[in-house]
């Protein structure tokens, strides 16, 4: 008797259903998602904790360094950037991921991390955003049309991201610059460009000595360098780059005066001041050197 009762238990155990009912609450067999889907501009961070940069312990305050950057700002994802999931934090009604990505190849000691609520998870590995060039003409009126948004570090999406507002709400009124900054609305000196061109040229300055090809200023003084560019070449050195528009203008995001059109030999003049022109930014010269490249398809 005791021998059938155990039999009986065994295939009563084996019938029962995924989702049965254990203490009222359902055995769930999920399986946790590898991948993330920007749906919306996505701020990305160095730190898990968004909640202490965007609104600290009086829920309104904006963790910012003495040049009122966010530093823990990397970038801002563009839409259709897919992650892959790192690490999952729960948090009360959404989930902090840490990620990397294809589009910000670079290293991080703490890692990258993105709220979940500005994304899809996808079990499947999508495939990459695709990177498309937009025109000549498209990228230059765009350009112009970011001039006077305030200098964001790590951002790139001149129209802010007004769903910063909505999940790290802040508990009382902000300063008009105090809920741009929120909000990311507005670039920093690669971010303009990154954006102007849908994110088709590296995010980091760094990036830039070597994208495209170089245009040879060695030597060259102010006029002569002047006289070479073409619009949409960019004069890079360290830790800033400007964008020339056309043969009277260039345009900057600078962390004193925002996104500003000035006079491109002025410009020119004022950084063959302070630095060398070069060829090659790592073989050549020392350290206060500049190079022009020139990047877009002829």
């Amino acid at each position: 008797m005791v021998r059938t009762y155990i039999i009986l238990i065994i295939i009563g155990l084996s019938i029962i259903p995924c989702e049965a009912q254990v203490s009222g609450q359902p055995i769930l067999q999920k399986e946790e998602a590898d991948y993330a889907v920007a749906l919306l501009p996505t701020p990305v961070l160095d730190t898990p904790d968004f909640q202490s940069v965007f609104g600290g312990s009086d829920g309104k305050t904006l963790r910012l360094s003495k040049k009122n950057f966010i530093e823990e700002v990397k970038f801002v994802a563009l839409p259709q950037t897919v992650f892959v999931i790192e690490e999952t934090i729960k948090k009360d009604n959404h989930e902090i991921l840490r990620v990397r990505t294809e589009d910000y190849p670079y290293p991080a000691q703490t890692g990258y991390y993105i709220d979940s609520r500005f994304v899809e998870k996808k079990k499947e590995k999508p495939p990459e955003r695709i990177k498309s060039l937009p025109d000549k003409d498209t990228i230059i009126n765009k350009l112009f049309s970011a001039k006077g948004a305030i200098y964001i570090w790590g951002g790139n999406y001149v129209k802010g991201i007004p769903e910063m507002l909505k999940f790290y709400k802040p508990s009382g009124q902000l300063s008009r610059e105090v809920q741009e900054r929120w909000i990311l609305k507005g670039v920093d000196c690669s971010g303009l460009l990154y954006e102007a061109t849908n994110g088709y040229i590296p995010r980091n300055t760094e990036s830039l000595f070597y994208f495209g090809s170089p245009v040879n200023i060695k030597g060259m003084g102010p006029d002569e360098i002047a006289k070479k560019l073409k619009p949409l070449d960019i004069i890079v050195y360290k830790r800033h780059m400007l964008i020339v528009l056309n043969s009277r203008q260039g345009i900057e995001s600078t962390i004193m005066d925002g996104v500003q059109i000035r006079d491109l030999a002025g410009m020119i003049e004022t950084i063959s001041k302070k630095m060398l022109p070069v060829n090659d930014y790592l073989s050549e010269g020392g350290e206060d050197k500049f190079v022009v490249r020139r990047w877009y398809p002829e």
